[in-house]
């Protein structure tokens, strides 16, 4: 079943893929340009590129990953070959580690330097210097076809994405202070228990049981809008509202919801 907005979806997220190919801005999401700028004593544009991800989640959660991301085009494509689930739990804390490393290797690169003295918006992509380009930009389809072959459909998002964390961090805030937000709410009383939100699901998630419970919180949810467009009793909405303290009641929706 595709919808009005799963193709709205698929089609920014071509046009996200489009720009990452742009030589002025495709570098923009390296996580080896940050490091190597830092070296040289440069704060690289990317940089900023990851404080903006983590303030637009503090609206929009992870949206970005399920709408506008590079890779999501590339998922989407070894998606039609590889449609095995890829496993959660402890692997899903590798994306984890790999973010505290890189955060501290840019810390010890900015230390080594003496401290990140300019800013450099066009270090690294095409225009300066940096390191080569052509390695960077494929990069992407390197880490991703091999991993959904091995692991399963997204397996990368889970295991790898050194980006979704400070989108993590960003979601699990304005959850924390409850300010209007953008999230999934389920009817609980209104779930079938057909299982088409959980084959729907890019990340393999368990909406099923989320729904039934009424909380639709999870760290790996992209809000892709596949579990909505394809419940055939309406049970999951967006909305865009005060996320609850706990679950919503079956049938009951918060003042002020907004339901997209």
């Amino acid at each position: 079943m595709k919808t009005r907005r799963q193709r709205l979806r698929r089609t920014l997220a071509v046009v996200g893929f489009l720009l990452f190919q742009i030589p002025l801005l495709h570098l923009f999401m390296s996580p080896v340009l940050p490091i190597v700028a830092a070296f040289r004593g440069i704060l690289a544009a990317s940089v900023l590129t990851y404080g903006v991800l983590f303030l637009v989640s503090l609206v929009l959660g992870r949206a970005f990953c399920g709408w506008f991301c590079p890779a999501t085009v590339i998922q989407e494509l070894a998606y039609l070959v590889v449609k095995r689930p890829a496993k959660g739990g402890w692997p899903d804390r590798i994306k984890y580690v790999l973010w505290g490393l890189w955060s501290a290797s840019l810390v010890v690169a900015a230390i080594h330097a003496g401290g990140l003295r300019r800013f450099d918006p066009l270090f690294g992509t095409g225009v300066g210097s940096g390191p080569p380009r052509v390695v960077l930009q494929f990069g992407a389809f390197v880490l991703i076809l091999p991993l959904a072959a091995l692991f399963g459909r997204w397996a990368s998002c889970h295991y790898l994405c050194w980006i979704a964390p400070f989108m993590v961090i960003g979601t699990r805030i304005k959850d924390a202070f409850r300010w209007p937000s953008l999230h999934l709410r389920a009817s609980a009383d209104a779930c079938l228990a057909c299982a088409t939100c959980n084959q729907s699901c890019p990340m393999s998630l368990d909406v099923g049981a989320m729904a039934v419970r009424g909380g639709m919180r999870n760290d790996e949810c992209m809000l892709c809008g596949n579990c909505v467009d394809h419940c055939p009793a309406g049970a999951i909405r967006f909305a865009f509202a005060r996320p609850a303290n706990n679950p919503v009641p079956p049938g009951v929706a918060s003042a002020k919801t907004v339901y997209l």
